[in-house]
């Protein structure tokens, strides 16, 4: 055998994860349907991180406990479990409180990881620019400033070690409380620059006058993939949750001569950290200010329904609620049948009824989704026939509308265009 440098790897760390029905605290499980969509998901977030799941154990908490969130007897089951299947630590789709927190590691002597820590380490990971790392910092901080004594743990050993991921590297039990509102503090701050900078940024565009369509949806419902492809832009596009945290945009045009700003945003989930929430607020704006929304819902996902609900509802948060919306029924190519006829694909469509349904992955359905997008921002494809003397309308058109055609004889100019409709309100005695 030859000598030389061996090369050992590291295991993944080893999760438990455990989910509860009906826990007094969390008032929004009513159903098993929930509970286990849920359960679904946390096992998602868990995946995103690189984990390995050992074990999965559902709970139906009968009992308020101030200590642990569930009865005594049934945490002390639970630890030991975890101690039998030696698991790194345990994680749980609920968020306890800081006290339960620390008293649930002090029973089962590992890290104990709640669902708002599980989801900060994903956007972490996943943060690339100079604003996003700002925000996830500033996030990681605000969570971190009641539990200082919580045992942390890197949940992602694969990681690299960009600044704003680097909370691994560093212990909280180091660093004292004023030390950490003193950051929180200069980080606020740096994001107030970089909020400025992204207003003038939003004005510059406002006087460029180029309509702003903004993808929105839960996230891993495959934004970047229809923006990848509309655009032909180079996007990172993975199956797993918050690939895309930054509102990434692209100029591109709909149909010749009818150029429009695509911007990509952070993809919504049920029970977003309220850290996460304030920290990506200037990235969650764009869709507030947008001229118009493309709600993209993955047809192929069993919590569909839910996951539509909850984009509605943080939408309604935002204020961008009144904003004119698409909804796109994306990853059509994963159902079994096409859209049109009975089979998988059709509850999707009764549930969302208008909704345009495509598949940014084969490229289907897009004409459709970029006819409905030149409707909403230009209003109605119009035929106008005026006098041959009258040539200033047909400049008035060229700057307010997207001419298609336009066609000089003895009898006067036909011009086509995508037009608004105040603009066909003001040449509606030419109208075809």
């Amino acid at each position: 055998m030859a000598h030389g440098v061996v090369e050992t790897k590291k295991r993944p760390v080893r999760a438990f994860l455990v989910s509860a029905s009906s826990l007094p605290a969390r008032r929004e499980v009513s159903t098993k349907d929930e509970a286990a969509s849920l359960a679904r998901e946390l096992e998602g977030l868990v995946h995103s991180l690189g984990l390995e799941i050992i074990a999965h154990e559902a709970v139906t908490v009968r009992e308020w406990s101030s200590t642990y969130g569930i009865g005594a007897g049934k945490a002390r089951e639970l630890a030991e479990k975890a101690a039998e299947l030696e698991a790194d630590c345990v994680v749980f789709d609920w968020d306890p409180s800081p006290t339960q927190q620390r008293n649930w590691e002090t029973l089962a002597g590992i890290p104990v990881v709640d669902r708002q820590e599980l989801i900060i380490k994903i956007f972490a990971d996943r943060a690339s620019t100079r604003e996003a790392e700002l925000q996830v910092r500033l996030a990681e901080l605000s969570y971190s400033l009641p539990r200082l004594t919580h045992k942390y743990i890197d949940l992602s050993r694969q990681r690299g070690g960009r600044y704003g991921t680097r909370g691994s590297g560093e212990t909280r039990l180091e660093l004292d409380r004023r030390q950490v509102e003193h950051r929180i503090r200069r980080l606020e701050e740096e994001l107030e620059e970089v909020r400025q900078q992204r207003q003038v940024q939003r004005r510059q565009r406002e006087r460029q006058g180029i309509p702003v369509c903004a993808l929105v949806g839960y996230t891993n419902a495959g934004k970047s993939s229809l923006m990848r492809t509309l655009t032909g832009a180079e996007l990172a596009v993975e199956d797993k949750l918050f690939v895309t945290l930054d509102a990434a945009s692209r100029r591109f045009e709909l149909s010749k001569g009818f150029p429009i700003l695509l911007v990509d945003t952070v993809g919504f989930i049920r029970n977003l950290p309220h850290a996460l929430i304030n920290a990506f607020r200037s990235t969650l704006e764009e869709a507030a200010l947008a001229d118009l929304l493309i709600h993209v819902v993955d047809a192929s996902d069993p919590d569909m329904e839910r996951y539509n609900e909850t984009t509605l509802k943080v939408l309604e948060d935002l204020g961008a609620a009144e904003v004119p919306m698409i909804t796109v029924l994306n990853k059509i190519d994963k159902l079994d049948s096409p859209p049109d006829s009975p089979g998988p694909a059709a509850p999707a469509l009764t549930a969302l009824p208008g909704a345009i349904p495509v598949s940014a992955r084969q490229g289907r359905g897009l004409e459709e989704l970029k006819e409905r997008m030149r409707e909403f921002l230009s209003g109605a494809r119009i035929r106008f026939r005026f006098p041959p003397d009258r040539g200033d309308l047909v400049g008035l058109l060229h700057r307010g509308a997207q001419v298609l055609s336009e066609n000089w004889d003895n009898d006067g100019i036909l011009v086509e265009a995508w037009a608004d409709r105040k603009l066909t309100g003001q040449l509606q005695r030419f109208l075809v």
